[in-house]
């Protein structure tokens, strides 16, 4: 049975040792253009996304990062074209997301809430 998306059909999570209880939405924008390369306790960010045409990263980008998924791209592309960062590590599904989030130290993501449960921690954005 297909699910419709709904804004909150998803949520923004880490691995469980990222002690942020929750971010603002410019610091989460930062993040995710790859702007901060670490966490406030020391831990690299290590950023993880589902494909460009994937419509969970299409609703993540506009409605959290107020980005289409090409700007974000494109802004990843500067970061790898001109040396100075890298863009982060796309995942297939939402299995995959999971298992590395939980699995990487310092990681964030989004996942569809279904698939939340307490081997990832769930970051309010505010």
């Amino acid at each position: 049975m297909a699910e419709t998306k709904a804004e909150s059909s998803y949520q923004i999570v880490t691995h469980p040792d990222v002690n942020e209880a929750s971010i603002s939405k410019n610091y989460l924008r930062a993040i995710f253009s790859m702007r901060l390369r670490t966490w406030p306790n020391g831990l690299i960010i290590k950023v993880f996304v589902l494909p460009d045409d994937n419509p969970l990263h299409h609703s993540f980008s506009k409605e959290q990062l107020s980005l289409f998924p090409y700007q974000l791209r494109q802004s990843w592309d500067r970061l790898v074209f001109s040396g100075t960062g890298q863009a982060p590590t796309t995942v297939s599904s939402n299995e995959e997301m999971h298992a590395k989030i939980k699995n990487t130290p310092g990681a964030i993501g989004y996942i569809e809430t279904s698939y939340i449960d307490d081997e990832i921690h769930v970051l309010q954005i505010k």
